[in-house]
């Protein structure tokens, strides 16, 4: 990645916040995003000169349309891939270092918006997720079989069976179509483990939603 963080002290302590609903970023996962409106290119150019790190947020209750609330729980990613198109655009990948509770926002003259980012709470983010077993490999990719039957979706599948467990659980949370509060329920889970249950049953609710039947594990 570039830099290593091995302590929440070692995060800055006011970061840049790029509020996106629907849109989530986890530690360790890689999120590649199309930078295009003025703002977001000019945090980009101030993160790119200075630590690379942005905040991704979603948006939660209050504020107003020019300036709404705030989830309460954020990732901080690491800029780690940076391309400029030629209309002007910027093509990144943030790569999730750790989460964040929201703090104080300032009151910065950038046309971004910045906040006050606790990592003290998320430090574990920072260390590698502990070894899964087997069966909790088996239980998850059963309930993303069904999801995928389902949903008439499709995916490589041997490149799923093959992949570490927190890649995969990472990657499937963060490309498949769950709704803002999911996403966010997924961002929060506690752990690792915790995730990897949530995700398992979020796949399983929504293979078996219109059937009369629960989704069978094959």
């Amino acid at each position: 990645m570039g830099a290593s963080y091995i302590r929440a002290a070692d995060l800055p302590q006011v970061i840049p916040v790029f509020p996106l609903d629907g849109v989530l970023l986890l530690p360790r996962g890689s999120l590649p995003l199309n930078i295009f409106e003025p703002r977001y290119l000019n945090m980009i150019d101030d993160a790119m000169a200075g630590d690379r790190i942005i905040g991704m947020v979603q948006l939660g209750a209050g504020g107003d349309p020019t300036r709404p609330g705030l989830a309460k729980v954020g990732c901080a990613g690491r800029i780690t891939s940076y391309a400029e198109t030629s209309d002007g655009r910027y093509i990144i990948t943030l790569t999730g270092i750790c989460r964040f509770r929201l703090g104080a926002e300032l009151p910065v003259q950038s046309p971004y918006r910045q906040v006050r980012a606790d990592f003290s709470t998320f430090e574990d983010d920072l260390k590698p997720a502990a070894e899964a077993s087997s069966r909790d490999r088996g239980a998850l990719l059963s309930a993303l079989k069904a999801y995928l039957e389902h949903s008439g979706l499709d995916i490589d599948w041997r490149t799923a069976e093959e992949a570490p467990l927190e890649s995969l659980v990472n990657s499937l949370a963060m490309a498949l179509p769950f709704e803002a509060a999911e996403k966010q329920a997924l961002l929060e889970a506690e752990t690792p483990a915790l995730r990897r249950s949530a995700l398992t049953a979020l796949m399983r609710i929504d293979a078996a939603q219109d059937d009369d039947a629960p989704p069978s594990i094959q």
